[in-house]
């Protein structure tokens, strides 16, 4: 659970601010001890110009006080930025935004020179003020470079800021997600401690562990489910795989003993319930499905009645081509996952390449067959998932949802023209021998 609690930390708005706050605190403390110590009744180095503490303290208020409102305007542009975002693209998209470093990044370096100047200001001290006094030479001119870094820090966001609401930025920012997750949990080869043979599930002696909280099942903690149930000598079998939605009550996982001595306890029970992540939202890290269906709602959206934008729906078509080719590519994951004595502990089932595809063939048949081009980019997309897959049932599926397509798509009563185009697409999408996979594909 503390891999999903971090990923939550990366992915929110205060937390690079917060630690690059805490570092420009330190920072300023540096400078003032070396101003102290080192450069105190000095002048310091031939390159450090000497201040009066009045000039000083202009010279902070004015970088200070700059670099606050440049954040204000920045946060207020990235949050009017979210809100086009939510209702263009959708509001599950609003996370990739959030968890942007870009945005993050610049945020942070605002805020933390207006904490870098406050905290400077407070050491600086006239004659007047009834001390002696003390104009920190080094840590003020740190502050001009500071405010130099901070107007490239502008120029760059604006510049990131007007790139991250392209939708094929977006489209890649998603894509590159969806790739990630496939490598992460499909990977080309069995992986050592794994293993396909898992054996009858349950048992007399399994208890069902069930969830405490309602939400959505974010995280499975994998590596820790195995120690955990090898720490009780226990087989677990998970039930809520990664975006399953739970209620209190409903069963997470199957814990069976396999030793005579070994129980699955209440207090079992709770180490093994700490592997899962139970939030308020989906995320892609290992929801595959949830990868997809962020790329397949920029392309549903674009099709609707006020955007009608068919163009940002091919376009997001496309870039699945490439997520779902890799996917379609690989075999399905093994279920059973070993311990460091070569004893099954776990049995997750990830789900298949059709259970995946389906719904993204689906949508373009519900919402896009009405349309020549984004016909034609269903038919592109299921042709490449054909070209890559070398399952049969995967193969199955496809082919019944391209055939239904071209079938919805005719029902629309087109053009004979148009009927014509689309009904080659599908020739050509369809071409391949089943199973055939890439070694299949015609020659051109």
């Amino acid at each position: 659970m503390w891999r999903a609690r971090l990923r939550r930390l990366r992915e929110s708005f205060w937390f690079v601010p917060a630690v690059m706050g805490a570092a420009a605190v330190g920072l300023a403390e540096v400078l003032l001890l070396l101003d102290r110590s080192v450069l105190s009744g000095s002048g310091g180095p031939w390159f450090v110009d000497s201040l009066s503490a009045t000039g000083s303290r202009a010279l902070l208020t004015t970088v200070g006080g700059s670099m606050l409102g440049v954040a204000a305007t920045s946060f207020s542009i990235t949050i009017s930025v979210l809100a086009t975002t939510s209702s263009t693209y959708g509001p599950r998209l609003v996370r990739n935004f959030m968890a942007d470093r870009g945005n993050q990044v610049v945020l942070a370096v605002l805020t933390s020179s207006f904490v870098y100047c406050l905290v400077v200001l407070r050491a600086v001290r006239s004659e007047v003020d009834g001390a002696a006094a003390f104009v920190p030479v080094l840590a003020v001119n740190a502050a001009v470079l500071i405010a130099a870094v901070d107007v490239a820090v502008l120029v760059y966001f604006i510049h990131h800021i007007a790139s991250s609401v392209q939708v094929t930025t977006l489209q890649e920012r998603v894509g590159g997600e969806l790739l990630r997750a496939v490598e992460a949990w499909y990977p080309a080869e069995d992986r050592p401690g794994t293993t396909r043979d898992t054996g009858p599930g349950g048992g007399a002696a399994a208890v069902v562990l069930r969830a405490e909280a309602c939400g959505y099942v974010e995280a499975v903690e994998l590596d820790s489910l195995v120690r955990r149930a090898a720490d009780r000598d226990l087989l677990v079998e998970v039930l809520a795989m990664p975006g399953a939605h739970v209620v209190p009550g409903e069963p997470l996982a199957r814990a069976t003993p396999r030793g005579a001595g070994a129980t699955a306890d209440d207090a079992a029970l709770d180490r093994l319930r700490r592997c899962f992540s139970v939030g308020t939202a989906r995320t892609p890290h290992q929801d595959l499905a949830f990868a997809l269906q962020q790329l397949t709602e920029i392309a549903v959206r674009g099709l609707a009645t006020g955007t009608n934008d068919p163009y940002t729906a091919v376009s997001a078509l496309d870039a699945l081509g490439g997520g779902l080719g890799l996917l379609a590519s690989r075999p399905q994951p093994a279920a059973g996952l070993l311990d460091s004595d070569g004893t099954l502990r776990v049995v997750a089932r990830w789900p298949s390449a059709a259970d995946l595809v389906q719904p993204v063939l689906e949508a373009v048949r519900v919402y896009g067959a009405g349309a020549v081009s984004v016909t034609s980019a269903g038919l592109r997309l299921g042709g490449r998932v054909l070209a890559a897959s070398t399952d049969p049932d995967l193969d199955a599926v496809v082919r019944r949802e391209l055939g239904a397509l071209v079938e919805s798509f005719e029902r629309g009563g087109p053009l004979e023209a148009d009927r014509v185009v689309v009904r080659d697409r599908h020739t050509a999408a369809t071409a391949l021998t089943s199973g055939a996979g890439a070694a299949g594909r015609p020659a051109t």
